[in-house]
């Protein structure tokens, strides 16, 4: 209904999703970061390994040589070049200087800035148009002219070592997408499972009705106390309120009702002991106005009533032919004294779900209009069809029916027709009966029988 529309407070974000999505931005940075950690791991250890093999090949080349015969002899290993190219597919390049005169190898294979210390040294440049690592060790030997350096060069390409890294990328993608489907799953968890306290607080206070203002004592997470505790007073100060309305409402009929009661029996022995006739006059509008007043005292007490069940309904599978009866029986006093009979038809049976307190009340209010417009020695009549899924309950009388220019606001608080001037009423009737049938997902329509008089049309969905 449109106050519960109305009390829904504007919706800003989700704290779900707010937790969802940070958890999801922490898992996709420490996604990456170790994606790209394990990619320069992989490098290094790559690079280090043909580090290692190309220090190799340089030691092995250099204690191959030898000075002899006033001329250095270097006899490479087969084994120097081969641990080289039997890592990879790789290209193999070396150069052998003695000092700056160039012995044997590349010519101008760049060379690594040599260590003071003779310790090996590397780099990587390109050669030849592709990329190669190169290792540099230098070594003294005595010759006939005295101590010199004798200088060896090993490089080699960095294909494989590219495709090694390449391999391993793609490894840790594909291990980082997993990971990273993991931690999303766990995210959502982790997301849900935050928020459950919250969800079990929402369904059970939602679940509550207006009656039940019980402090929740259900144990929850120390960030929710001050919210529980603010909940549990607002409900506190509410239930207070409640109670105090409820003791007013019936204080307030209990006075207007009593003393209204008393006026009118005043009223009505004046009247009868009264021979002059204005006086008598003035008593029948006085007694016509404390009518008046009773009567909307207890429609306003009803329509408290139905206001306070409908967000509380208590539903149940009920005779919708046996309820419209018991509501003529009840109606059957004031017929007698208007004068007005009340016939009922059914023509199958009709189970319906709703609460038959608010039911009995709807039907109490449209059998008490039809009596108070339809004339004396008229008829009112309740037929009862089922139509598919629907059943229907139709009530017409013998009255002037609904006023045309007013027909559509009658249902509304306070409205009445313009032929209602001199009837008792309150307005309220077919309020109470709408608000009714819209808590019950049910259809009233409101029109004039083609023959004459009013005709009200109740629609229930079928139990």
């Amino acid at each position: 209904m449109n106050r519960t529309k109305e009390s829904v407070p504007p919706s800003k974000g989700s704290i779900r999703r707010r937790l969802l999505l940070s958890l999801l931005l922490g898992a996709s940075v420490l996604t990456v970061g170790v994606y790209f950690m394990i990619l320069s791991v992989a490098r290094q250890v790559a690079q280090e390994s043909q580090d290692n093999v190309l220090s190799a090949s340089a030691i092995s080349i250099l204690d191959s040589a030898r000075y002899a015969g006033g001329e250095i002899i270097v006899d490479l290993p087969y084994s120097a070049l081969s641990m080289l190219d039997s890592v990879s597919d790789e290209r193999v390049f070396y150069a052998i200087r003695m000092e700056d005169e160039f012995l044997s190898g590349y010519r101008d294979l760049p060379e690594a800035r040599p260590d003071a210390d003779g310790r090996i040294t590397f780099r990587s440049r390109p050669f030849l148009g592709e990329d190669v690592r190169i290792a540099t060790l230098r070594r003294p030997l005595s010759t006939d002219v005295g101590r010199q350096f004798l200088q060896v060069s090993v490089a080699q390409t960095l294909t494989g070592q590219q495709q090694i890294v390449t391999r391993v990328s793609r490894t840790s993608f594909a291990v980082g997408v997993g990971v990273f489907a993991l931690l999303v799953l766990l995210a959502g968890v982790i997301a849900r499972s935050t928020i459950r306290p919250l969800d079990r607080l929402t369904a059970s206070v939602s679940r509550r009705g207006p009656e039940d203002l019980r402090s929740v004592t259900a144990p929850v997470p120390s960030e929710m106390v001050p919210l529980v505790a603010s909940l549990n007073r607002l409900m506190g100060r509410l239930k207070t309120s409640l109670e105090r309305s409820e003791d007013f409402i019936a204080e307030a009929a209990h006075r207007v009702r009593t003393p209204l009661a008393i006026v009118r029996t005043k009223a009505e022995i004046i009247g009868r002991k009264s021979q002059d006739p204005h006086t008598r006059a003035a008593i029948d509008e006085m007694i016509h106005a404390i009518d008046e007043s009773s009567r909307t005292a207890g429609q306003l007490l009803d329509h408290a009533m139905v206001t306070f069940r409908l967000d509380n309904l208590s539903m149940e599978r009920i005779d919708l032919a046996q309820l419209t009866m018991n509501a003529v029986e009840r109606a059957h006093p004031l017929s007698e004294i208007k004068g007005v009979s009340i016939t009922t038809h059914s023509s199958a049976p009709a189970w319906i779900h709703g609460d038959p307190i608010l039911l009995q009340n709807a039907l109490q209010n449209l059998l008490d209009n039809a009596m108070k417009y339809a004339p004396t020695g008229t008829h009112v009549k309740l037929d009862i069809v089922v139509a598919e899924d629907t059943a229907i309950l139709c009530i017409t009388d013998d009255g002037p029916g609904f006023p045309q220019p007013e027909f559509e606001i009658l249902t509304e608080r306070f409205s009445r027709g313009p032929n209602a001037k001199d009837i008792v009423g309150s307005g309220l009737g077919l309020t109470i009966v709408r608000e009714v049938m819209e808590a019950h997902r049910g259809e009233m329509e409101t029109k004039n029988s083609s023959g004459g008089g009013a005709c009200v049309r109740l629609s229930f969905p079928l139990a």
